[in-house]
């Protein structure tokens, strides 16, 4: 099956023909094997609408997914760790009707023939509730088709490449991508469980920074043999980019996604690819910025909101309110500006990124580039806090990678930063706290985490 030939109908094609292969933790299952399998458990699951999948990272957790599509139901995964009021929330929001926890994979039997590519919802995805309990986003079987046969086009991807990775299946990027991808395409998958290590023939790697950042010189080593390196779900470091282009012999593909959305911008396999930009919007996919309230970027342009309209657009998030316009438009919450090559950089989130202190706009992307920048840092995160003078003061959390001379820091960032975009405190922390797939959790911040501070005036 080619990356860019018509696929036979049906959301999962490579399945139903028997060519798909999937191993995770060592656990394998192929070809007519695996398609018995799926079909073996989706007999259970016969008139289930919305059934749970606690998603750990096992084989398990794919085939019960596969299973639930396969008889036209809709899969909400659950995080396995997540705490009872949670999973309670969850369960009850999605009306799940019942729960698939680590099932026997022993019973065989026909695939059912699934319905097309449509509305129908394929998954409710739970995105982190930022003001409240979390909200589930519902997935069209049509956006999950659609996303990935145009990406597989961009990329190049098709049954001839084998995928590794070890992003947790109940996330997007780990499911729909790293998953569902396979399954649909043909490419063989092999899921490394826990920890994201070299896999030997893999022709293409899914990874997030904080994985990326996790690897051994020697890891990165065996690597080198694949096509294609692919980051996102977070900001991507200039100094982690050019040490994996450095040990790799390649760039990092840094792309840009939400569960709302799929993947919204990629760079076509022959662009140049920077840490700071993801690329330009998919073929179909349109991306406009709006507003006029953001800071000027590093360039002088205007920051503004991502807003999108896409075949890969969620359905809207259930039991809730529309949030698309009445043109079909979506408000990403994410803060870009483009680029001179068209390609879109993101400067962060509106609600957690834009810093509004004494009457100027700050963008903390920009602030956490510059703190990077310093040889002595490894780690940074920039938010604002409430003050009663300025509004918002910038402040930021910072890692040393050695011993940090908070003077000698200031005036590093002094030659980098109009006085207003400086943070007026520093605090050195052991680490930053960050969720599953490594992404700073800004709100906790403001904890106290801190181990040793510095406050400067401006």
């Amino acid at each position: 099956m080619s990356a860019t030939g018509t696929r036979p109908p049906g959301l999962l094609p490579a399945l139903s023909a028997g060519q798909a292969a999937i191993e995770v933790a060592g656990q394998q299952l192929a070809g007519a094997e695996l398609t018995e399998a799926v079909g073996g458990l989706a007999r259970g699951l016969a008139g289930a609408g919305q059934v749970g999948v606690v998603a750990h990272p096992n084989l398990a957790t794919l085939v019960s997914v596969a299973a639930v599509l396969a008889t036209g139901g809709t899969a909400v995964p659950l995080h396995p760790q997540a705490g009872p009021a949670e999973r309670a929330h969850v369960l009850r929001d999605a009306a799940v009707d019942l729960v698939l926890d680590n099932p026997g994979l022993t019973a065989r039997g026909p695939l059912p023939a699934g319905p097309p590519a449509d509305e129908r919802p394929a998954l409710i995805l739970y995105t982190s509730g930022s003001t409240g309990p979390p909200k589930g986003a519902v997935i069209p079987r049509r956006a999950i088709a659609a996303n990935l046969d145009t990406v597989a086009g961009l990329w190049q991807w098709s049954d001839a490449d084998v995928l590794a990775h070890a992003l947790p299946f109940f996330h997007v990027h780990g499911l729909v991508f790293g998953g569902l991808g396979p399954l649909r395409l043909g490419s063989r998958l092999i899921h490394s469980g826990p920890y994201f290590k070299p896999a030997p023939g893999a022709s293409m790697y899914f990874g997030v920074p904080a994985l990326w950042a996790s690897l051994s010189t020697a890891d990165l080593r065996a690597m080198r043999p694949a096509r294609l390196l692919v980051s996102g779900a977070g900001g991507l470091p200039g100094r982690l980019f050019d040490r994996v282009e450095q040990v790799c012999g390649q760039r990092l593909l840094n792309r840009y996604a939400m569960t709302e959305t799929l993947i919204i911008t990629s760079p076509r396999l022959g662009d140049v690819r920077s840490p700071r930009s993801v690329g330009p919007p998919l073929p179909g996919v349109q991306v406009r910025l709006t507003g006029s309230d953001g800071p000027p970027g590093p360039d002088g342009s205007p920051v503004r909101e991502v807003e999108i309209r896409s075949p890969g657009l969620f359905s809207g998030y259930l039991g809730r309110d529309p949030v698309l316009d009445p043109d079909g438009w979506f408000r990403t919450g994410d803060l870009g500006t483009w680029a001179e090559d068209g390609s879109l950089r993101l400067l962060g989130r509106k609600d957690t990124d834009l810093i509004k202190t004494g009457g100027y706009r700050v963008g903390a992307g920009e602030v956490e580039d510059a703190v990077l920048a310093h040889p002595g840092v490894a780690d940074v995160a920039v938010a604002g806090v409430p003050d009663h003078k300025l509004g918002q003061r910038v402040v930021a959390w910072v890692v040393a990678a050695s011993p940090l001379d908070q003077a000698e820091m200031q005036s590093f960032l002094a030659a980098r930063l109009a006085p207003y975009k400086r943070p007026l405190e520093i605090h050195l922390v052991d680490s930053l706290p960050r969720n599953a797939l490594g992404k700073v959790q800004k709100r906790q911040l403001h904890q106290p985490i801190a181990v040793s501070d510095a406050r400067e005036g401006r």
